[in-house]
C-alpha cells in the first residue's frame, strides 16, 4: 500500500534525494516544505501518513515543530533526518515522538528501511 509522505528540509537537493528514494520504493510524496511554518501548515492540511523532518530549518528547530504536532494531536508518524547527530538531540527527538532519527549523510536504503518499519 502506498503511503503519503510530507518531506520537510530547507535544502531543495535533500528534499529531491528523499522524494526520489521514497517514490522508487512506492511511497507517494504529497508535499514538500522548506521551513517550519510550511511544515506545520502542510502537515495539518495534508494529514500525511509519514513526515520526514529536518531538525535545522531557517525559522524553527525540528524538535519544536514536533512539539506542535504532538500538542495538536497530529496522527502522522515522524522520522527526523538531520546532520545534527548528538545523542542528546537524537534522544530529544525520540522522546518528543519521532519514530526514528536518521543522521545525514544517509543512504536511500537506510531511509526506506526506517520508513518501512512504520
Amino acid at each position: 500500500m502506498s503511503k503519503n509522505v510530507l518531506v520537510v528540509d530547507d535544502s531543495l537537493y535533500m528534499r529531491t534525494v528523499i522524494k526520489d528514494a521514497l517514490e522508487q520504493a512506492g511511497w507517494k510524496v504529497v508535499g514538500q516544505a522548506s521551513n517550519g511554518e510550511e511544515a506545520i501548515d502542510m502537515a495539518f492540511e495534508l494529514q500525511p501518513d509519514v513526515i520526514t523532518l529536518d531538525n535545522i530549518l531557517p525559522d524553527m528547530i525540528g524538535t519544536d515543530i514536533l512539539k506542535v504536532y504532538t500538542q495538536e494531536g497530529l496522527a502522522s508518524k515522524v522520522i527526523m533526518i538531520s546532520a545534527v547527530g548528538q545523542e542528546s538531540v537524537i534522544q530529544e527527538g525520540l522522546t518528543l515522538g519521532a519514530k526514528a532519527y536518521i543522521v545525514k549523510p544517509f543512504t536511500s536504503d537506510q531511509l526506506i528501511q526506517e520508513i518501512s518499519k512504520l
